[in-house]
This record gives C-alpha cells, structure tokens and sequence, in this order.
C-alpha cells in the first residue's frame, strides 16, 4: 500500500502489518487531478493544479489531527501499472475500512449545515462514493473550504434519506451479511461512473467479491459480477430484478443489465432469500430447483397485453 507523508507529500510504499495508521480522502475527480508520477516531481505548474491544493488540504488536515500518512487515490495508485490498479480496486473496500477516518471532500459543497445537503451533490451520484461511505470507521465531511460540516454517524437519517443506504448499516449496527444482494445493488440504481466497467468494479468490496479488471469489456463487467456473486453466495435475492425497458411478458436472460433494474429497493434481507435447494450459472444458463406457482391472469390483463 501507498501513502502520502503529511508531512512533506512524499509517497512511501508499506507492506502488510508495517502500514502504519493513516487517513483516507473521498472525493469525485476533476479536471486537474495530479496523478502518481506527477506528484513523484511536482513542478510549479503541478502545484499550481486544484488537483495538487486538494492532495496539501487533505495531508494538512490529517498532519494536524495526529496522522503522519495518507492515502489519496489519484496520487497514490500508479495507474499506468495494469496489475498495480487491479490489485488496488480489489483492496479498495479493506483500505477504507482500515483508515482511521475518512475525510469525505464536497467540492461543491458551498454550505455550511447538514440541511443544506442535497442529492444535487455529485458526491452523492457517484458509483465509487457508496463503499466509500460504508467501509470506513468514522466519515468527516467537509464543504468546498475544506469547513468541517459534520461526522456522517451523527446525521444518518439525511443520510439515508440521500443515499438510500440503511441507517443501520451506515451506524454499523448493521453488517453488511444482514442485508440482502438487491437491496445492496439497488444502492447503486441511481449512481454514475465515468466508464461503464467501473460501476461493476466499484461494487466489489460492497458484494465481498474479488475479480480481475477487464477494461474494455463494457456491461460484460457487471455479468461477470453477478456470476461470481451467485458462486460465492446462496442469496437468491439477486434475481429480484424488474426490466426498464422491456415489455413485462418479455423474456430475458435470468440476470440484470445493470443496477438501475434493482431500483425497486424492497428485497428482503439476507438470508431469508435463499432456495433450499443450491442454484448455479451453468454454460447452460442459470440451474435451480424452485416450486412453480400457477398465477390466473384475468381476461382484462390478457387483453392489455395483446394489444401492447
């Protein structure tokens, strides 16, 4: 793992038990980010960066509540390493829960109380903000002045209200085993990425799933999830999804294009959404033992659908 010094923004690499205690920044990215091999030589002009201001805030912060590291993503990934990213995606989750706490930057956040907090916020439509909410011990938010605004565990009912997240499960009274494999999806329902694989793997630590990155693959990324979802789990809750754009008497393959379709939010909690009976993607689709329940359509209901 790589960490900033707040002390003098050089990054240092640890290993294992020698990683030391360290604060961790969530944030959404801008057009001035300063990447890892920028901030190994940080010239004028990468200093001048709003990237590089948000990098000395972070650390200044951190430096002055007692922490020595920091980790940032933009400059503490060395993205240019395929392996070195794929490998820092599968331990982003543990990396935030791990962080003694989490610094939770808004930058458009012009505010200065919890009231004015609003879905408006592009921290709030982010896929990579929900784990980065969930994961860590203690959230601080902080408006666009870096002013503190509040810690998250004193205002979970906004929370909820603007993440759909169980207040539970953001006061961790609540672990993430209690709470069913739809009901977390439909957390992601009405978040965004900038590339249409990073919605899969932004979901990773939230599923406890650990798979390589393929960029390039597309929706493929979020099947992929799903197929090792069902093989590490018996929660079946992940077929509880509805189709947006199809027709309801349509037939589709048993898994969801995308977390939008898990939108409903009204799963059970796990592990009440198991089948007695184990079920398994198979080369010939998804295999299960199920009791059929006959359901009488009434005569207006066939009439609409024929004329649909």
């Amino acid at each position: 793992m790589r960490l900033l010094s707040t002390k003098d923004l050089t990054l240092h690499l640890f290993f294992d038990d020698a990683i030391p205690k360290y604060t961790i920044l969530s944030h959404t990215w801008g057009k001035e980010e300063v990447t890892h091999q920028e901030m190994l030589n940080p010239t004028r002009a990468i200093q001048e960066k709003a990237g590089y201001e948000k990098i000395r805030r972070c650390a200044e912060i951190s430096y002055d509540e007692g922490y020595e590291y920091t980790w940032i993503d933009t400059c503490c990934i060395d993205k240019t390493s395929s392996a070195e990213l794929s490998e820092s995606i599968n331990s982003m989750f543990a990396w935030y829960r791990k962080a003694a706490y989490c610094l939770v930057y808004l930058e458009d956040f012009h505010g200065n109380h919890l009231k004015d907090l609003t879905g408006d916020i592009r921290w709030f439509q982010r896929g990579w903000t929900v784990q980065e909410l969930i994961a860590p011990v203690l959230v601080v938010f902080y408006s666009a002045s870096w002013g503190v605004i509040e810690e998250a565990h004193f205002f979970t009912k906004k929370l909820e209200k603007l993440t759909s997240i169980d207040q539970s499960v953001l006061r961790r009274s609540s672990s993430l085993d209690e709470i069913s494999i739809a009901k977390k999806m439909s957390w992601f329902a009405n978040r965004t990425t900038t590339r249409v694989e990073d919605m899969a793997y932004s979901m990773l630590g939230i599923m406890g799933i650990n798979m390589p990155l393929i960029y390039g693959e597309g929706e493929v990324a979020f099947r992929r999830l799903q197929e090792e979802i069902i093989r590490n789990s018996d929660d079946a809750s992940i077929l509880l999804w509805k189709g947006t754009t199809e027709a309801a008497f349509d037939f589709r393959d048993p898994l969801a294009r995308s977390p939008k379709e898990f939108s409903f939010a009204n799963a059970p909690q796990a592990p009440d959404a198991s089948f007695d009976e184990p079920f398994a993607m198979t080369n010939k689709g998804l295999a299960l033992k199920a009791d059929l329940i006959s359901i009488i359509v009434s005569a207006t209901d066939r009439e609409r659908r024929e004329t649909e």
